[in-house]
């Protein structure tokens, strides 16, 4: 029953976009780490790509709902195509990529302090923004559960 609370609707999405950003994050702070390290080339996951692996991962969860009892739910399962993929105990497993759109100094470091904290601010915009989500799904069961609603 409690596994039914958090498996249906926009939970998983939004577990995997906190996900996601969490990651994303980690990589972004690493590449700030190295901006003076020579030969560091910087990591990313593109966002862009993951979001279309999510909506195709929501879109195979709804079409399986309507081939059951219209009821969206279960785990978001996220293949390849993309920066993530699903394990087989259902945990998310990150494939970051080189950056290769920024210039090579001639350290051969490829870094870009404008465009990092772009990111860095996008990504934490994002992060938040699923977090405060989550936080108001946790809210409206809290107040179902002490009969308010």
């Amino acid at each position: 029953m409690i596994q039914g609370m958090f498996d249906r609707g926009a939970m998983p999405a939004l577990e995997r976009m906190a996900q996601f950003t969490g990651e994303r994050n980690k990589l972004i702070a690493n590449n700030i780490a190295n901006f003076s390290t020579p030969y560091y080339k910087a990591v990313d996951m593109d966002p862009r790509a993951f979001q279309a692996q999510l909506r195709d991962a929501i879109d195979r969860r709804r079409s399986a709902a309507e081939a059951r009892d219209g009821r969206p739910m279960g785990q978001l399962e996220l293949t390849s195509g993309g920066p993530a993929k699903t394990d087989a105990a259902g945990n998310l497993t990150f494939e970051p990529t080189q950056s290769n759109e920024n210039i090579l100094y001639h350290d051969e470091n490829n870094r870009d302090l404008d465009r990092t904290m772009q990111d860095l601010v996008e990504n934490t915009l994002v992060h938040r923004a699923t977090i405060d989500l989550m936080k108001n799904q946790f809210d409206m069961l809290e107040l179902a559960i002490r009969g308010r609603l």
